[in-house]
């Protein structure tokens, strides 16, 4: 059996560390929204391979486009997203970029502002009802609202911990969030709260065969237990997720970082941050009986 509750503060020093640097990013900096929130027109076009973002971003300049982003999504593809243009202006700029060349506009989308504002209201009623669900279910599921509120914790963390990293990435690397941000948190939630309730369910199984043991023995016991299925099962994902990154197409990439910073956050909170948020609690209870 190994003391991992003897770190208990080490391991809300290294959360406190991680969260306080997402949480000023996002206070001094903010998130860089996409046109999927803000509104605008999403332009992907195929272009030969001579020509550089470079020189996409400086025809649409020159047109008086608004542009907030050139990005490679393939080998000789490019997504341009700007505000809201109509098709005329999106074929003169395929034009202006290089005289005589063969560029072909392969789609265009445009978002506007109204919808944008709906779809972000959509996201977050959509991850305070998956919270309150959770919340609601693991308290019942384990008869105690302090199952509950420990998994909440740490699902908070693993979100904060994504967003605050993404307000970074937007800061430093010009990274915007879009809809699929908004998936990878919400998958993130679910994959902490699933590594939480395994640990959760291991305690309870060894609070029902003795319960003149300790508390914090038992606790120990099922994060012995559990460690190398939870690390295994999370490197399995890991090492799928690193591959995509490395190997994927740019136009996901973000997405998958964004997969692989809440699998990594939500393998380490569930043993390093709900469970010690349980036996503080655990503690708390019984000395207020003592009391």
């Amino acid at each position: 059996m190994i003391n991992f509750t003897k770190y208990i503060w080490l391991y809300f020093t290294i959360s406190a560390i991680v969260l306080l640097s997402g949480a000023y990013s996002l206070v001094r900096f903010g998130l860089r929204p996409s046109i999927d929130f803000v509104g605008g027109t999403l332009v992907e076009m195929r272009v030969p391979s001579t020509i550089l973002s470079n020189d996409i971003s400086a025809s649409a300049i020159a047109m008086g486009m608004e542009v907030s982003s050139v990005q490679r999504s393939g080998k000789d593809t490019f997504l341009v997203r700007t505000k809201t243009e109509t098709d005329l202006r999106v074929t003169m700029l395929a034009q202006s970029i290089a005289s005589g060349s063969a560029i072909t506009v392969l789609r265009k989308e445009t978002v506007g502002p109204v919808l944008g504002k709906e779809l972000l209201t959509k996201a977050g009623v959509a991850a305070v009802l998956a919270i309150a669900v959770i919340l609601l279910y693991v308290a019942y599921a384990f008869k105690s609202i302090k199952y509950g509120v420990s998994a909440i914790v740490a699902l908070i963390h693993d979100v904060l911990v994504v967003v605050g990293m993404f307000s970074l990435f937007g800061h430093f690397y010009g990274v915007e969030v879009d809809t699929l941000f908004v998936t990878a948190v919400l998958t993130a939630m679910s994959f902490s709260v699933h590594d939480t309730i395994v640990v959760f369910d291991r305690i309870r199984e060894y609070l029902r065969r003795d319960r003149s043991r300790p508390f914090e023995e038992l606790v120990n016991v099922a994060l012995t237990e559990t460690m190398n299925r939870s690390v295994t099962n999370s490197f399995t994902i890991i090492f799928m997720l690193v591959a995509l990154i490395l190997m994927g197409g740019d136009t996901i990439r973000w997405f998958i970082v964004a997969l692989l910073i809440g699998t990594i956050s939500g393998t380490y909170s569930s043993p390093f941050i709900a469970t010690p948020v349980l036996l503080l609690w655990h503690k708390w209870e019984s000395r207020k009986n003592k009391g």
